[in-house]
């Protein structure tokens, strides 16, 4: 065989496996029917976005029709939403700028506007599945009585006694994710913020999860040791998948806090501590 010849061929098999479409991973099959899959992301990695979109697109062209949850729309935004999709049935970015405000809730959207669109394409199920951080904020200052009357702290389960570990692992998570700069003594107030957002986000899935439903939200909600599983007890445990998407330099997330894990490059990014000052002592 000429080296002309082996050149062609080797050339040709790589253009085919160039134009291959992507194989579906082993956990993808679980995105059918009444399933409640919750994929996490690290919020400014563009790699993940695509990835997580990709997923979504091959599960709705198979004929998934979950439910969409986000986490970057506030539950009092439904309206917004629903009204919105009316007026313009097939304009993402007017649903974005009714529902998340003049400044976007501080999202890059660009990363999320394909999401919206995809659930505009289907026709399916739109939800705001946030608290807002107004509301987190009251929590912190006042307690759950703060946002909630009894009724909703009873549907919300925020009554619950929490486990020491799950407390532990909470408030570890507040101080490394604020760069150990808060005082430990608002680590129990801002852990029960924490608590109070996963279980919203959690009765929103209950709420629309009969035909399906996915969560797109950052990691540390879907995490089952400390995020939106933990809420989810009225739904069989058969059904929920957390998928924490991870970057390849993350050595602290654990992994089997998710039921599957998909790495991807780190985004490029500036040191995210750099405007919380000088971090408390240990």
């Amino acid at each position: 065989m000429t080296c002309a010849r082996l050149v062609a061929i080797l050339l040709a098999a790589l253009l085919a496996a160039c134009a291959a479409p992507p194989q579906r991973a082993a956990w993808e099959a679980r995105l059918h029917g009444d399933a409640v899959v919750l994929l996490g992301e690290v919020h400014d990695n563009g790699e993940q976005h695509r990835e997580r979109l990709a997923v979504l697109r091959r599960a709705f062209a198979a004929g998934w029709r979950p439910a969409i949850a986000m986490e970057q729309f506030d539950r009092e935004h439904q309206a917004d939403i629903d009204r919105a999709r009316h007026e313009r049935p097939g304009d993402a970015q007017h649903v974005i700028d009714a529902a998340a405000g003049p400044n976007g809730g501080g999202w890059h959207w660009a990363f999320y506007r394909p999401y919206v669109a995809l659930a505009l394409e289907y026709g399916v199920q739109l939800i705001a599945a946030d608290l807002s951080n107004a509301d987190a904020a009251k929590i912190v200052r006042g307690g759950d009585a703060a946002v909630f009357d009894p009724q909703a702290i009873a549907a919300l389960d925020l009554e619950r006694p929490i486990a020491p570990a799950w407390q532990t692992a909470q408030e570890r998570e507040i101080d490394a994710g604020h760069c150990h700069a808060l005082p430990p003594s608002l680590w129990p107030q801002m852990a029960r913020a924490q608590f109070a957002r996963d279980a919203v986000i959690a009765h929103a899935l209950i709420a629309h999860a009969a035909h399906g439903v996915v969560l797109l939200a950052g990691n540390g909600h879907v995490r089952r040791d400390i995020g939106v599983p933990r809420w989810l007890g009225a739904i069989e445990p058969g059904r929920v998948l957390s998928v924490g998407y991870l970057e390849d330099d993350d050595t602290t997330t654990p992994v089997d806090a998710f039921d599957v894990v998909v790495r991807t490059a780190a985004a490029p990014r500036g040191d995210p501590c750099a405007g919380f000052g000088v971090p408390q002592p240990r």
